[in-house]
């Protein structure tokens, strides 16, 4: 009899875990869903998904697709097939057929991106995350015509440290604030404050450089950084396929409480398994309150036991034993209170996008595998 109890719990606990690993749909999700202008990929996934990141698993897409997915388009209808058993999306692109052998299709600039670019837009191409080193070393404003100090657009100035082969198009950049691991204290990196843009019009020692754009006022001693490619942002919600847990470092809203739409920075990146387009959740720490008939420890002092003893030649030897005010205290569980969307990896950092946020986020607080 105890072993078909046991038979039964397990057969009940294998059955819950396929459950919870279903795709879950939304209750009033659409049949069909015809895209269209200013859409996003995770928009479109959240109408039909209780989960959006894992709009790879509808799609039935392996790693490759993953990496490298097909473009979606305004006037595309997204059909939702259940016949198989398990859901599943299609997608329907209407062309127009001119002749035989002329076929109109939608423009790749006309492309649906997976979150909003008017949020991230900046974020692509700056600010930058290098190590202290990288910046130290890279390309410098040494002086400017007519001993200018201060300048803009417009302007041309002299470089040191740049030659033919290192490319035309340049990033001007001040080392800005370190970037601080709240759990090692260690600095990953330092945030270089974006100034402007600049175009190298003739190489040599020094090199000669046209300002093309300024955000800020740009000075000697700045720095100059190779103009990145465009970086990809098309990229497809999912999970990381391994446990990755960090933390939110800063917020770029400024205020103590973070919501949707609010870029935020993150204590890993590339090195630590973190990809363009992996989602995390997000966990604020539970409380820590005063176990059952106890006093809360927070409310009083801490005390110092103090014990003597003598060593083997007698001499006395005073042990100082801080009273451990957490002995008391019960940690409630953490709570999930969010997703976030990584969006451009570095070496250690990511920026990260918040998707959903049930309660406030916070600075600190834990991001993992969902």
């Amino acid at each position: 009899m105890k072993k078909r109890i046991i038979t039964l719990l397990l057969l009940c606990s294998f059955a819950s875990l396929a459950c919870a690993d279903e795709l879950q749909l939304q209750e009033n999700h659409p049949d069909r869903y015809v895209v269209v202008k200013g859409d996003t990929l995770w928009a479109i996934s959240g109408r039909f998904l209780k989960d959006p990141w894992r709009w790879p698993e509808i799609w039935k897409m392996n790693r490759e697709q993953i990496k490298n997915p097909h473009r979606i388009y305004p006037g595309d209808v997204v059909v939702l097939d259940t016949s198989g058993g398990q859901p599943e999306l299609r997608l329907l692109r209407e062309t127009v057929t001119l002749d035989p052998s002329i076929i109109v299709e939608p423009l790749e600039q006309a492309a649906i991106s997976t979150i909003s670019p008017s949020v991230i837009g900046p974020f692509l191409s700056q600010p930058l995350v290098v190590d202290e080193k990288q910046l130290k070393n890279s390309p410098e404003i040494i002086a400017a015509p007519d001993g200018r100090l201060i300048l803009g657009a417009g302007y041309r100035a002299y470089i040191s440290a740049i030659s033919e082969g290192d490319g035309f198009d340049w990033q001007i950049y001040r080392p800005g604030a370190p970037l601080v691991d709240p759990e090692t204290k260690k600095t990953l990196g330092h945030e270089a404050v974006y100034l402007g843009d600049a175009r190298v019009v003739r190489y040599g020692e020094p090199a000669t450089v046209n300002i093309t754009r300024s955000k800020q006022e740009i000075t000697v001693k700045d720095k100059l950084v190779a103009a990145p490619e465009k970086l990809m942002s098309n990229f497809v919600p999912h999970a990381p396929d391994s446990e990755i847990m960090g933390r939110i470092m800063t917020s770029y809203e400024g205020s103590a409480e973070i919501g949707r739409n609010t870029v935020v920075t993150l204590n890993r990146g590339n090195a630590d398994g973190l990809e363009e387009g992996h989602v995390l959740a997000v966990y604020s720490a539970g409380e820590k309150i005063a176990k059952k008939n106890q006093v809360d420890p927070r409310d009083h002092k801490a005390e110092v036991n103090i014990t003597t003893s003598r060593d083997a030649d007698g001499k006395l030897i005073v042990d100082l034993v801080k009273e451990d005010k957490d002995a008391n205290l019960l940690k409630l569980p953490d709570e999930r209170v969010g997703l976030v969307m990584v969006f451009r990896t570095f070496e250690h950092v990511a920026y990260a996008l918040v998707m959903q946020s049930e309660r406030a986020i916070h600075v600190n607080d834990v991001v993992k595998t969902p």
